[in-house]
């Protein structure tokens, strides 16, 4: 008979649990996020899968994924009018994102942390 050390019994699957907790602060809430982008008309130069005037969502979640500010680059690109380049060469001022002004920063990082989980 092997002895398993109490340790091991208890402090393994509770490290774990704890490992998996500490994903994101909270996943991102799709729905929701679904909505602002239709709202403020996103679709119109973006899809999911398929490029458009803008780039996809996956291709955008691909190029910022793991790099340290891309929840700050993303927001800021969002909310701040900076320009967007086209197909075609052209720039424009990039559309800013109409939030409920009561919870403005919280609806635009979930709009993008929606598209950094996109796989």
């Amino acid at each position: 008979m092997k002895v398993v050390p109490a340790f091991s019994v208890v402090a393994i699957p509770l490290m774990t649990g704890a490992l998996l907790a500490c994903g994101p602060a909270a996943a991102a809430d799709e729905d929701a996020a679904r909505a602002l982008a239709r709202e403020n008309n996103c679709f119109k130069c973006h899809a999911l899968k398929k490029e458009k005037d803008g780039p996809s969502w996956i291709k955008v979640a691909e190029k910022y994924r793991g790099k340290p500010d891309s929840q700050e680059r993303l927001v800021t690109h969002l909310t701040s009018g900076e320009m967007a380049k086209f197909p075609d060469g052209h720039e424009e001022k990039h559309k800013i994102i109409q939030t409920d002004p009561s919870n403005d920063t919280a609806q635009v990082k979930n709009l993008v942390d929606w598209l950094l989980s996109l796989q």
